[in-house]
């Protein structure tokens, strides 16, 4: 019996794990997709990181209409896809992960690809206590609060108003329509192009106010999540084009 329990904790080789894939896609086939569920649970249980297996499960779960499963495994797929620094197909989990359940906070998955894809991003966090105000809907010190949790509390909230963020001389807002992105404003920037500029910011304040009337829609989205992954996307590929085009300028000399 000890011997059963202790060859169980053993992680699966690839080999295993090709045949465990095989054997769930039988189960599926011949209509006994519970076989397959208890199958990969028990193979995750010995090989939790194993990304195949989670995408296995993740692909039967999505078949199944097992909505709840199918986005915890896409939450867990985005902290394996970042370990590889694989960043783009985390940031396509964390985004079908709401798709499939739009209670799923994604915030701190944001956070999350983007501290491992920029680390001086979270490292030139001025941590130094901020003076909050206290008469206003929502606020908090963005050394604390990211961009992104803010932008989750407004949404699920569905809250119609102006977000103020208040950094070292800079001074930027995005305005809400019932919890979705309508607008930004930054500098002499406005919409997306000063978005990009707001999602950027790691230090200062942030104030929301509620609006009793509407404000005209600049940024078009159909999903606040969907517009803060294209944008951190550019924004990454942008700085890794200037960065090879640096490599390739020093090579040269």
């Amino acid at each position: 019996m000890n011997q059963v329990l202790e060859s169980s904790e053993i992680m699966l080789s690839e080999g295993s794990v090709e045949s465990v894939l095989l054997d769930a896609d039988l189960f599926v086939k011949y209509r006994a997709p519970e076989k397959a569920f208890a199958l990969l649970r028990e193979s995750m249980e010995r090989s939790p990181r194993s990304i195949p297996l989670r995408e296995k499960m993740r692909e039967i779960c999505i078949s199944q209409k097992n909505r709840d499963e199918a986005a915890k495994q896409c939450l867990a797929l985005v902290s394996l896809y970042i370990g590889r620094e694989d960043f783009d197909l985390a940031y396509d989990r964390l985004q079908e992960a709401k798709l499939l359940d739009p209670r799923i906070s994604v915030a701190s998955g944001l956070d999350a690809i983007r501290r491992a894809r920029r680390p001086d991003f979270a490292a030139n966090r001025d941590r130094s206590p901020q003076k909050v105000r206290t008469d206003v809907t929502f606020a908090g010190n963005l050394a604390f609060v990211s961009i992104f949790d803010a932008v989750q509390v407004i949404e699920n909230s569905k809250m119609t108003g102006l977000l103020v963020i208040k950094a070292d001389l800079h001074l930027a807002s995005v305005s809400f329509n019932e919890g979705k992105i309508v607008d930004a404003e930054s500098g002499q920037h406005n919409g997306t192009a000063a978005f990009r500029e707001v999602i950027e910011l790691n230090s200062g304040t942030f104030e929301f106010s509620t609006s009793d009337h509407e404000f005209n829609v600049v940024i078009n989205v159909s999903s606040n999540t969907n517009f803060l992954l294209d944008v951190l996307t550019e924004l990454d590929n942008e700085r890794a084009e200037k960065q090879g085009l640096r490599s390739l300028s020093e090579e040269d000399f």
